[in-house]
């Protein structure tokens, strides 16, 4: 795959489907899904390719515009991001703020064997 593909650009509204960072296929695969409304939602993906292509994440990208299974799912905010099944992210947020969430997201977990 050239490097110069849409899916190694930074900044895009990015499609159904689309794997952001699949070139590092060490990393676990997480599940991202935004919902809400097709305008806010391509607004949302765009700011998110930006904010997160640097992070050492990877993570496959699907939309809902099920208002009806967003409800279900306990979403009240449009648009609303879905990370391994958890409420992740709500509202239109800033780039930064996203680049935050991912960066607390991929930090390692710390584990208590050190305590004693």
């Amino acid at each position: 795959m050239p490097e110069n593909s849409q899916q190694f650009d930074a900044c895009h509204v990015m499609n159904e489907g689309e794997i952001l960072n699949p070139q590092l296929s060490d990393l676990p695969l997480h599940e991202a899904v935004l919902y809400g409304d097709r305008i806010l939602t391509a607004k949302f993906s765009k700011r998110l390719s930006c904010a997160i292509k640097h992070l050492p994440i990877r993570l496959r990208f699907r939309y809902n515009h099920s208002i009806e299974e967003a409800i279900d799912m306990g979403i009240a905010k449009d648009p609303t991001l879905v990370l391994d099944g958890e409420i992740f992210l709500e509202g239109l947020v800033s780039a930064e703020q996203i680049t935050k969430a991912f960066e607390q997201f991929a930090k390692p977990k710390k584990t208590d064997e050190k305590r004693g």
